[in-house]
């Protein structure tokens, strides 16, 4: 019986675990370049910076980008 609920508990977690995985997009400013981008990963905050906050899609990051002050300059 334990084995069956264990099993099932694995096919089940295996199963979700996309729908955990949401994708944000961030806008990142190259700390020596300066130059703006949209990425998919959360910046460093050493060798990028992070501009704003955690989007949900790439073209809500990019609107972001072109509205910004930091990154109209560029």
């Amino acid at each position: 019986m334990n084995r069956k609920l264990l099993i099932a508990a694995v096919l089940v977690a295996t199963a979700s675990a996309p729908a955990f995985a949401a994708t944000s997009f961030y806008v990142s400013q190259d700390a020596t370049t300066k130059v703006c981008s949209v990425v998919d990963k959360k910046p460093d905050g050493k060798t990028a910076m992070e501009i704003g906050k955690a989007f949900k899609t790439k073209a809500d990051a990019e609107k972001a980008m072109k509205a910004d002050k930091q990154c109209k300059s560029m």
